[in-house]
């Protein structure tokens, strides 16, 4: 038996499932529950058992046993806020049903893991530990860092090593991923969850250097430098790169051959205390729930629209890691010694 499915790690995935069902989705009997799944990796496995035991009223479905007829129907069968869990050890195709979105048109609850295969062995434990929920550390220390987002004048984010970003203007208003979906149209998403995100209203007033550790690849997995990359930033685009690697320097000149130059746009506060600078895992969509500061490069930002790019030119949206030693909103310290401050 491998630790992925020892019982030990099955039962805290089933208890940080239950956790996240009743207080994050607030998902309860007599609505329905239907969960689709495969069976292709370990941590798949342990996931399923786990919501098995979760919802032992609910419905399951073998993704691979089964015509995507099928699991079309199975989603037709329910109703407004019934709930569907979607395990993937990539990520499920229904030609041209995009699930998620189709899914939240019907007022349908979605709890979506995928692309579980990248994880493999420890990962899947750290994946585990990061579907834990807390909802006082979330909405409180979310909300709390929305507030202080909102009403700054400026960021910085010190990587060590004299490394200094700065946001040399007003944020955007900042967006929560936290697990609270009141006032929302749509009730879940992917999970893990763990964020709080902005970039700077004025783009061009982002200069410094930024010491990254981790950033996302060309297959979407995180490439892990032998030594932090030293990004030089200047009004708010990449213009140099200390200590680079060949699959750096590639994928900024996959960004320039088609936007022309590599802006940074957004500023990510993780919030996932399951992944840091020493616990990683392959995904980089999961991985960006990172306790600590994401960036993403490229013109790319569907949540912020600036009038200096059109949407079908800004093809780009790469998230790098940033080794995090503070950050400062104006003046005032909210991430310190590994941990936020507010």
């Amino acid at each position: 038996m491998t630790q992925l499915s020892s019982p030990d790690a099955v039962g805290t995935a089933a208890r940080n499932v239950r956790d996240l069902l009743a207080m994050a989705i607030e998902y309860a009997p007599p609505h329905k529950a239907l969960v689709v799944y495969d069976r292709r990796s370990e941590l798949n496995e342990a996931l399923t058992a786990a919501y098995c035991s979760a919802l032992p009223g609910g419905s399951f479905i073998d993704f691979d046993t089964v015509a995507p007829e099928a699991v079309l129907a199975a989603f037709a069968e329910l109703g407004r806020d019934d709930l569907v869990v979607l395990i993937q050890t990539t990520s499920f195709r229904l030609e041209a049903f995009r699930i998620r979105i189709e899914l939240f048109k019907r007022g349908l609850k979605v709890i979506e893991h995928v692309h579980l295969s990248r994880m493999p062995g420890e990962q899947g434990l750290h994946y585990i530990a990061a579907l834990a929920y807390d909802p006082a550390y979330y909405r409180g220390v979310g909300r709390a860092l929305k507030a202080r987002i909102d009403a700054a004048r400026s960021a910085t984010v010190d990587s060590g090593d004299g490394a200094l970003l700065r946001f040399g203007s007003p944020l955007e208003p900042a967006k929560l991923n936290i697990g609270d979906y009141s006032g929302m149209s749509n009730v879940g998403g992917q999970f893990p969850i763990g964020e709080v995100f902005t970039e700077a209203q004025d783009l061009e007033a982002v200069n410094g250097r930024v010491r990254v550790f981790v950033f996302g690849d060309t297959s979407f997995h995180v490439n892990h430098p032998p030594k932090p990359i030293t990004m030089i930033v200047e009004r708010g685009r990449v213009t140099g790169a200390i200590d680079s690697t060949p699959e750096f320097d590639d994928m900024l000149a996959i960004i320039r051959a088609h936007e022309g130059e590599v802006w940074l746009r957004e500023l990510g506060f993780g919030m996932n205390r399951a992944f840091s600078r020493s616990r990683l895992v392959d995904d980089i969509g999961t991985f960006e729930r990172m306790c600590g500061i994401h960036l993403s490069l490229g013109a790319k930002h569907g949540q912020y629209q600036k009038p200096q790019f059109k949407r079908k030119d800004a093809r780009y949206h790469v998230d790098v890691f940033a080794v995090t030693e503070a950050v400062y909103l104006d003046q005032e310290t909210v991430y310190k010694d590994g941990a936020w401050q507010v």
